[in-house]
């Protein structure tokens, strides 16, 4: 079984940076994507950023030229590198990797992580 855990989250400031890491473990024979979400009070999960097996990425429209999502593959491990942070992008975050095994298909969660952009 494949297990991720984030790390990175924490208060910032309006207009200040964040860099969230999420490490995968475990085995994994083919990943299809890695992704970023986020969900806010009252509102639904969102994605917010996702890279495939082929490093190409998408970004929600509010956090395009804002956020960043890279691999390195070496070490396991996506990051999300977040500038100019808003108040708005105040979430819990996680991370998300689809993966196949034998033809199937299966996807795991990390614990979450809190984001606050506060003044």
């Amino acid at each position: 079984q494949v297990h991720l855990v984030e790390s990175g989250g924490g208060l910032v400031q309006p207009g200040g940076s964040l860099r969230l890491s999420c490490v995968a473990s475990g085995t994994i024979e083919s990943i299809n994507s890695i992704a970023w979400y986020r969900q806010a009070p009252g509102k639904q999960r969102e994605l917010v950023a996702i890279i495939t097996s082929a490093g190409t990425t998408n970004y929600e429209d509010s956090v395009k030229g804002r956020f960043t999502i890279s691999r390195d593959n070496a070490k396991n491990t996506v990051a999300l590198q977040m500038n100019s942070l808003k108040p708005e992008d105040t979430a819990v975050y996680q991370c998300s990797v689809v993966y196949s095994s034998s033809g199937t298909y299966y996807r795991a969660w990390g614990q979450g992580i809190q984001v606050t952009v506060s003044s």
